[in-house]
């Protein structure tokens, strides 16, 4: 299928609204346009380099939970839910009781993407694994009543409030099995020429067409992307997240989906999601030798604090991967004393690594602020 000469589907009568249903996927596809080829060589590079990091940089894992964490709140974000990254980094006993239930949706997805991850070392990328990636999501939140886990078996739709107002109403019910069973041979058919970012530009085109849950598209969505990157291995680990960029480009992303629904606008959409990848994977590069930079700088100080040093480096790498801490954290993580835990917070604090961020005096918590600002900006 050429991108130029792409029909993307059709609109059905149901009762008292149309439906969309979206052509099947599973071909192979090429193009005219060479700006796509010269970005889908920029974001391969972009994305290349990115990898590199995480297969060079020692105990990488710390660094990628942050990433996780950054992910899951600004995915969570574009559907409404307000959580800072350093929130979502804390403890349920100090986030305000009205802003839980948006902590616990961000804290969901750390969890859903962490199992996915750990499922692809066995499993391939598959319907099965999006469906209990979603039922994780959606576990004691919003929507945790409509199907979590499962396809839906009603209509929904996009925008608006109901049927008769709505901006886009996704296909029947009937038609999502078919539909993603498409889709997830798309993934692994190995008979057909399509570049690994192609493949996944269209699939997210396609998975957010389908809708095929009640509630949580878009955030399974976008994960689907980092889940392909790493099936494929063109992610090492999973240090590559879009949202940002869909966040900051909101009403361009849901353009070039819709353009592609309603005038078959493939190739606008491949454009800006590979612009997307090259530009996010760059700034996930630059953000790498950042905390690189960093770690070399906080390191160095926790030298000179003599006989407590050792388990200073120990602290710098629980911060590594949990920059909000409370002095039971490091009790528990360092195997210390709670006195010891305070004097070696104490000492961190000297060094001006870490700042206390509550202002009780009892149950505080500690931040490495100097490490959190660097994925925030």
């Amino acid at each position: 299928m050429k991108f130029e000469a792409f029909t993307p589907g059709s609109w059905r009568q149901q009762y008292q609204y149309k439906s969309f249903s979206p052509v099947p996927v599973n071909t192979e596809w090429t193009w005219e346009d060479p700006r796509i080829n010269a970005l889908l060589e920029q974001a391969t590079r972009a994305l290349g380099e990115l990898n590199a990091f995480s297969l060079i940089v020692p105990d990488v894992d710390l660094f990628i939970e942050m990433h996780i964490a950054k992910e899951a709140s600004v995915s969570s974000r574009i559907e409404g839910t307000q959580t800072a990254i350093d929130e979502a980094l804390m403890s349920a006993e100090f986030i305000a009781p009205e802003k839980r239930d948006d902590w616990q949706e961000v804290r969901n997805y750390i969890e859903a993407m962490n199992v996915a991850i750990a499922e692809l070392r066995t499993l391939p990328l598959s319907n099965r694994l999006l469906r209990r990636t979603h039922e994780i999501l959606m576990q004691g939140v919003r929507g945790e009543h409509k199907q979590p886990g499962d396809f839906r078996s009603s209509q929904n739709w996009i925008g608006g409030s109901s049927l008769a107002d709505a901006a886009f109403i996704p296909p029947h019910q009937t038609e999502v099995p078919e539909l993603m069973s498409d889709l997830e041979k798309f993934w692994h058919n190995e008979q057909i020429v399509v570049p690994d970012l192609v493949r996944i530009a269209i699939s997210h085109y396609q998975f957010e067409t389908i809708h095929p849950f009640c509630d949580g598209n878009g955030r399974i969505g976008r994960l689907l992307i980092t889940l392909y990157l790493v099936s494929k291995g063109l992610l090492h680990k999973p240090s590559l997240y879009l949202s940002d960029f869909f966040e900051r480009n909101r009403a361009s992303y849901y353009d070039a989906l819709m353009a592609v629904r309603v005038q078959g606008d493939l190739q606008h959409w491949v454009r800006f999601f590979l612009q997307g990848v090259a530009e996010t994977a760059s700034k996930g590069r630059d953000t790498f030798q950042k905390v690189l930079a960093l770690r070399s700088q906080a390191e160095a100080s926790v030298l000179t604090l003599g006989r407590r040093a050792a388990k200073a480096r120990e602290l710098l790498n629980l911060l590594y991967r949990k920059p909000v801490v409370t002095a039971a954290d490091v009790a528990a993580a360092l195997r210390v004393s709670q006195p010891t835990s305070y004097e070696l917070i104490r000492r961190m604090e000297e060094l001006g690594w870490i700042k206390e961020i509550t202002g009780y005096q009892r149950n505080r918590a500690f931040a490495f602020e100097a490490y959190l600002d660097l994925f925030v900006v």
